[in-house]
Parts: C-alpha cells; sequence; structure tokens
C-alpha cells in the first residue's frame, strides 16, 4: 500500500509537482467556467457519498468557501468542524480525535494554529491532509496565486520579478518556493526588526540557483518595488495579534503599498492581494486599480486551486501523473 501523500507546505513538492497542481487549477477552472454538464458529470461521483472534514481553528472566508466548494464539485459532503464543535484539543487527546475523524471521512482540510498541529495531523491520519493554513505555511494559497500569475503573463512567467513588501508570514514563506519553482524572482521588503526564516531563505536560495532566479531580502521597500513586474502585500497584523495592533502599525510605517511605491514597479505592474485587505496595507489608489489590480480574480482562483487539490491527493491518492 503506497504511503498517504499529504498537502503541507509547497517547499515539500517538487518542481513538477506543483505545476502539476497550477496547470490542473487552470484546466478545472476552464471546466468550471464551460458550463459543461458532461464534463461536470464526469467528475461529481468522485466523492460521491463521502465526506470532507473541515477542522477549521481560525475564522474564513475564502478558504472556507473554497473548500466546501471543491468538495461538492466532486459530489462530495463537506462537514465543517469549528473550534467549539469537535472535542479537539479539549476533552480528546490529538491521536484519539484524528483517528475517529479520518475513519469516517475521505480527507482533511485543517485550518489551524500551529504548524505542530499540521504535522500531528499528518501523523496519526487515515486520509490525505490538505494544510489550509497553519503560523508557517499556506500552500492553497500559493497555488492560486502561481495560477492568477499564469493567467495574467499568458504562461509567460519565467523571468518575472515578484516584490513582497510586509510581514514575513506564513503566506511569503510557501509563496517563496512557488514562485521560484516557475523561475520567478523574489524581493522581500519587511521592517529592519522583523527577518525571514534563515533555514527557508537557505532552501529558496538553493532553488533560486538551480532555477536561475534570484531570491533577495530587504529592509528598504522601494528597493524591492524596483523594476518589479509584480507586488503583493498580505495583513500585518494577523489573527490572534489584533492586541498589538498600535505597535504593529507603527512598526509597519513606510511599508504600504501606494503611488510612490508602485511607481518604482514596472509601468504595467500587477497588484495582488490575498485578503481580507486593510488601508494599511495598499491605499484604495492601487487596490482597486481595474487596470493593475487582479485581487479579485485572485480570490476566486482559491476555489480553482482548492479542487485541483482534491483531484491529485484524494481523488488520484497522491499520483501527480494520472
Amino acid at each position: 500500500m503506497s504511503p498517504i501523500r499529504h498537502l503541507t507546505s509547497i517547499k515539500d513538492l517538487t518542481d513538477d509537482e506543483f505545476k502539476t497542481l497550477v496547470f490542473k487549477a487552470q484546466e478545472f477552472k476552464k471546466t468550471f467556467k464551460s458550463n459543461n454538464s458532461a464534463a461536470f458529470q464526469e467528475h461529481n461521483k468522485k466523492l460521491l457519498g463521502k465526506t470532507s472534514a473541515l477542522i477549521f481553528s481560525k475564522r474564513s472566508t475564502r478558504t472556507r468557501i473554497s473548500s466546501e466548494g471543491a468538495i461538492a464539485f466532486f459530489g462530495g459532503q463537506p462537514m465543517f468542524l469549528g473550534k467549539d464543535d469537535i472535542q479537539l484539543g479539549v476533552n480528546e487527546s490529538f491521536y484519539d480525535s484524528i483517528n475517529v475523524i479520518s475513519s469516517m471521512t475521505s480527507c482533511i482540510f485543517a485550518r489551524v494554529n500551529k504548524n505542530s498541529e499540521i504535522q500531528e495531523l499528518v501523523k496519526h491520519s487515515a486520509v490525505p491532509v490538505i494544510n489550509s493554513l497553519c503560523d508557517k505555511y499556506h500552500p492553497l494559497q500559493t497555488i492560486c496565486d502561481i495560477l492568477t500569475i499564469v493567467e495574467r503573463y499568458e504562461g509567460k512567467v519565467k523571468g518575472l520579478k515578484l516584490c513582497w513588501i510586509g510581514d514575513a508570514n506564513n503566506v511569503i514563506n510557501d509563496l517563496l518556493f512557488g514562485c521560484l519553482k516557475f523561475g520567478i524572482s523574489v524581493s522581500i521588503a519587511s521592517p529592519s526588526d522583523i527577518e525571514m526564516d534563515s533555514e527557508l531563505i537557505k532552501e529558496a536560495t538553493t532553488l533560486a540557483e538551480k532555477n536561475n532566479c534570484i531570491v533577495e531580502c530587504t529592509h528598504d521597500a522601494k528597493l524591492a518595488a524596483k523594476d518589479s513586474d509584480i507586488l503583493v502585500t498580505d495583513t500585518f497584523i494577523s489573527m490572534g495579534e489584533e492586541w498589538q495592533k498600535v505597535a504593529k502599525l507603527k512598526q509597519f510605517e513606510g511599508f504600504q503599498i501606494n503611488k510612490e511605491i508602485a511607481d518604482v514597479a514596472k509601468p504595467d505592474y500587477t497588484f495582488m492581494h490575498c485578503l481580507p485587505r486593510h488601508t494599511e496595507e495598499v491605499t484604495d489608489e492601487i487596490f482597486y486599480n481595474e487596470e493593475h489590480s487582479v485581487v479579485f480574480q485572485e480570490a476566486e482562483n482559491r476555489l480553482y486551486a482548492a479542487i485541483a487539490t482534491l483531484e491529485v491527493f484524494v481523488n488520484n491518492k497522491g499520483d501527480f501523473s494520472k
């Protein structure tokens, strides 16, 4: 019996495996948009009669809608399990809970707090675990982000430069590797007292050298944005850090993506944000700019990222060649 494949982070996938997920998402989007009933029927029996668990310790909009939508696309039944709905970590051990949940479901989407919780799920689950966000990684977001870039540049992405301005968080930890696997260089700008994980940067630098691109870290937002094709940011105040709001806003002064930053990027730059967005991260002028901003296309693509992930890890049992 083949070992169960789980999606925990983008860096754990080979370049070809990650590209397969992105291109499958692109194909599923075409199917979804076509409204071809025959094409839908081909897929909507794959999880018929099966339940998929959504273990969510954190609230969500795009993750919940896309996960439930992907399960429904294959004819399955999503079962949302919020932090107040089950005994996980309260009156029952992690081991006991996961053994029970995975015995009755086809897969587990897990939106949790710690990466260690994802690792515990992977260790004990009898079905594929899909990391739907933890404090260190956010792989589904990266699949949809690279899909959006592939669409925006009509597949001609090798040699592009992506600039990330903001925190050293779970989104950039995975997006960094997703970009490098496609030959996209990455420049990361964060405040002077924030550094990327040194081991991740070391691993990313090796990958960048292999794929003839560049990864660089700086504390100068304008320098990072210079000649960038793509500008990306995210929240400065993550869920659970609301009590630090005043200190965080002071820490990130000068890191808002605005006209001054956009003016040093390429004239035809693309702006991206995983949402939800706050004005301290990006001005309305940039966020709602129909010529440059693809934030709502990016958000929609979360659905196709989830569909592609289910197809590979659940329906095809981790076989990327199918």
